[in-house]
């Protein structure tokens, strides 16, 4: 287990590095000069010169890269070339509002999930079952703009149950708050609830028919312990690998609900600083996810482990 530990830090430290060079290579092949449009044209070319030297991109490329890289391990992530903050005062609140719709479309995702593939599992080939079949089928198939749209069109214009609002604080307005964050959760939560469901729904029939499942109705045990203890737990071990793979689709799926419904995450600030040229958001914003979706994988290696510690060092 010690060697396990080791070997996975060891290579979450070398994909951040490899992430965090890849980062800093393709901020500087978007085209245009950064400077030039952080002051605008009518800028003259000493003040581009001055904000330049400011940037560091005077230096030379090796020189800008290992300063990178230094200053990023003292935790100065820059100054908005537009704004002209620093990067870490927008930050956090971004980051928090992100994730607070990834975790709980997660959330949702698993609880309706698991629950649902349990129901289409111990009712399987029954009409309940092919309806939920079905249904995850077609919640896999709808891409996350047309979700967002649909729900947006009943909900908030044919039936104005929840209207379109600004942003508002949890600790502001906390009502207002959870109105705004129903539909772009659920609207994250459709497709991977629908993964979910039909991976559960899998691995419960294939337990299910398990030697010693049998062995445990054999022996008289009531059916609902029977898939509670032994059928369930068994089958959640795909279903935790499953979970690591849609933590990062949602993370990488908050880009268009956060442009559908408004919502100001990571993606929207990405977006912005994207157009704008604004490398040092640019950087922090992907390194940011990055760093979390590297932390996720080895956080759902660990979970794994912890479940089978028949799994293999792979």
């Amino acid at each position: 287990m010690r060697r396990f530990l080791v070997r996975r830090f060891t290579q979450a430290i070398v994909q951040l590095l490899l992430v965090g060079s890849i980062v800093f290579f393709l901020a500087r092949l978007i085209p245009g000069d950064p400077a030039r449009a952080a002051l605008g044209e009518a800028a003259t070319e000493e003040q581009v010169a001055l904000t330049r030297a400011a940037m560091h991109l005077d230096e030379p490329f090796l020189g800008q890269f290992f300063g990178f890289w230094v200053r990023l391990l003292q935790g100065d992530l820059g100054t908005s070339l537009i704004s002209g903050r620093a990067v870490m005062q927008d930050l956090p609140s971004r980051l928090g509002n992100s994730l607070e719709l990834v975790l709980l479309a997660l959330a949702v995702s698993l609880v309706a999930g698991i629950a649902l593939g349990r129901v289409a599992a111990t009712r399987a080939d029954k009409p309940s079952d092919h309806v939920l079949v079905a249904g995850s089928i077609f919640g896999i198939s709808l891409p996350v703009f047309v979700v967002g749209t649909l729900l947006l069109l009943v909900f908030a214009v044919l039936i104005p149950i929840l209207p379109p609002r600004r942003f508002a604080s949890p600790l502001d307005d906390p009502v207002a708050h959870l109105q705004i964050l129903v539909l772009p959760v659920v609207t994250l939560a459709a497709a991977s609830c629908a993964v979910i469901t039909r991976m559960t729904r899998a691995a419960m029939l294939e337990t299910l028919n398990a030697d010693y499942v049998r062995t445990a109705r054999a022996k008289g045990l009531v059916e609902k312990r029977v898939i509670k203890r032994h059928a369930l737990r068994t089958a959640m071990l795909p279903v935790v690998s499953m979970t690591t793979v849609e933590l990062t689709t949602l993370i990488g799926s908050t880009v268009l609900v956060e442009t559908i419904f408004g919502w100001p995450g990571m993606s929207s600030l990405l977006m912005n600083a994207v157009g704008q040229r604004d490398y040092p958001v640019i950087q922090a914003v992907v390194l940011a996810a990055a760093t979390i979706v590297i932390l996720v994988n080895l956080v759902g290696d660990l979970v794994v482990r912890a479940l089978d510690p028949r799994a293999e060092d792979n």
